[in-house]
C-alpha cells in the first residue's frame, strides 16, 4: 500500500504530524510520502491507494493555498483520501470564561467540513478523518497528540 500525504504548515505543527503519522504507517509497511502543499504541484499528483490532506485552520477555514490545492487535485472519481487537521484548541470567553458549546465550535471551525465538500465533489471517496489540536497559535501540540495520531492510523484500512 502507497499513501502520498499533502500538509499546509506554517509553524511545523502540521510537518510534525505527518512525520508521526509517518511512522506509525512505516511500522505496518505502508510506505507514506510526505508532501508540503508548496513545494507540490496539484495537477501532477503521484499515484497512491490513500491520499492524505493536512491544513491549519485560518479563521475557521483550511488555509488558502489548501483550498487552492484541493481545488486544482486532478485525481480519479473513486479515489479514496483521509484528512487529519491541526486545529487551535477551543479558549474560554474572556469575559465569562465559559468554553464554547459544541454547536458553537461548529460554526466556526469549518476546516474538516469545507476540505470534504472539495474532495467529495471530485468524487473522492473518505476513509477516515481527525484533528490535532495546537494549543497555542505557533503551538505546542495538545498533550498526548501522539497518541491519538496512532489512533488515526489504525483506522487506516490497510490495502494488499
Amino acid at each position: 500500500m502507497k499513501i502520498e500525504y499533502f500538509h499546509a504548515s506554517k509553524y511545523g505543527n502540521g510537518a510534525r504530524v505527518a512525520e508521526e503519522f509517518q511512522r506509525h504507517m512505516a511500522a505496518k509497511g505502508i510506505t507514506v510520502n510526505v508532501h508540503r502543499i508548496r513545494d507540490a504541484r496539484a495537477k501532477e499528483i503521484p499515484p497512491a491507494d490513500l491520499y492524505v490532506f493536512s491544513s491549519p485552520g485560518r479563521c475557521g477555514k483550511p488555509t488558502w493555498g489548501m483550498r487552492r490545492f484541493l481545488k486544482k487535485a486532478q485525481l480519479p472519481s473513486g479515489t479514496k483520501y483521509a484528512i487529519l487537521n491541526t486545529e487551535l484548541a477551543p479558549q474560554p470567553n474572556k469575559k465569562t470564561g465559559r468554553m464554547p458549546a459544541e454547536e458553537e465550535l461548529a460554526k466556526w471551525q469549518r476546516i474538516i467540513p469545507i476540505m470534504n465538500e472539495r474532495l467529495q465533489a471530485k468524487g473522492l471517496v473518505k476513509v477516515a478523518e481527525g484533528k490535532i489540536l495546537v494549543t497555542r497559535l505557533k503551538g505546542p501540540l495538545e498533550e498526548g497528540w501522539q497518541k491519538k495520531v496512532a489512533a488515526f492510523a489504525s483506522r487506516i484500512p490497510v490495502l494488499p
